[in-house]
C-alpha cells in the first residue's frame, strides 16, 4: 500500500518497528529482573516444594522472612537475598536432585531452565559453606568450575538466614540449628561431617550479621 509515492504505515507495522527499537530490550531488561524478585521467587519455591516437600516449603518461608528482617543491613541487594532465601533448597526436590548436591542441583535448575541472573545462581550454589560439602561429594571442582562463588557479605547473609531458621520455618539460635542437623543426619554422615567442618564458617557468618544489625538497629532507636 502507498500514499502519494511513500509507503503506507499501518498500525501493525508501527508496532512491529517499536517493539523491535524499544519494547525487546525493556522486555529482556524486565525478565531478567523478575528472574530476581521475591515474588517471582516466591512462586517457582512454592510451585517445586509445598506440595512434595511441605516441610522444606516451611523451612524456606522462615528463610525468606529471616532475609527480610536483616533487609535494613543490606540496601539495595536486599531484594536478591530473599529471592535467594527463597530458592536456596530447590535442590531437595528429587526431580532435580542429579549430583546429591543440593545446592548444586537447585543452582543448575536456575540456570538452565529458569535462566535466572547469574549472581542469583551463585548465592544459591554456594550457600551455607556448600563448597564444603562439594569436597565430602567430590564435586568441589565441578560446584567452583560452573559457579563462582557469591560477595562475602551476600554469602554471609544467606548463611546468617538458612542457620538460624529450623526445619519448621521458626527462628533459633545458630547453635541449635547446627545440634539438630547433626542429630537429624547422624554424626557419620557426610552432612554431619560437613557442617562439623563449617562450624567456624557459620557461626562467623552470623556473628558478621549480628554484628552489621547493630548498627541499623541503634540508628533506628535513635531517630
Amino acid at each position: 500500500m502507498t500514499c502519494g509515492h511513500r509507503p503506507c504505515q499501518t498500525a501493525s507495522d508501527v508496532s512491529r518497528r517499536h517493539a523491535a527499537s524499544v519494547n525487546v530490550p525493556w522486555l529482556m531488561s524486565n525478565l531478567v529482573l523478575m528472574r530476581t524478585s521475591p515474588t517471582w521467587a516466591k512462586g517457582l519455591a512454592r510451585m517445586l516444594l509445598e506440595v512434595p516437600l511441605p516441610r522444606r516449603w516451611a523451612h524456606v518461608q522462615g528463610v525468606a522472612a529471616r532475609a527480610r528482617s536483616i533487609a535494613p543491613t543490606l540496601g539495595p541487594d536486599a531484594a536478591l537475598l530473599e529471592a535467594a532465601a527463597w530458592l536456596h533448597d530447590i535442590g531437595y526436590l528429587p526431580e532435580l536432585a542429579g549430583t546429591g548436591l543440593h545446592q548444586l542441583d537447585g543452582a543448575r535448575y536456575l540456570r538452565d531452565a529458569e535462566h535466572a541472573e547469574s549472581m542469583l545462581c551463585r548465592l544459591v550454589a554456594h550457600h551455607s559453606c556448600a563448597v564444603i560439602e562439594a569436597e565430602e561429594r567430590g564435586l568441589a571442582e565441578i560446584l567452583c568450575r560452573e559457579f563462582r562463588s557469591a560477595p562475602l557479605a551476600l554469602a554471609s547473609a544467606l548463611t546468617f538466614c538458612d542457620m538460624t531458621t529450623s526445619p519448621d520455618g521458626k527462628p533459633v539460635h545458630v547453635e541449635w540449628r547446627l545440634a539438630e542437623i547433626h542429630n537429624r543426619y547422624g554424626s557419620e554422615h557426610l552432612v554431619s561431617r560437613s557442617i562439623h567442618r563449617a562450624t567456624p564458617m557459620i557461626l562467623d557468618a552470623v556473628d558478621q550479621l549480628h554484628a552489621k544489625a547493630a548498627p541499623t538497629a541503634s540508628s533506628r532507636c535513635n531517630a
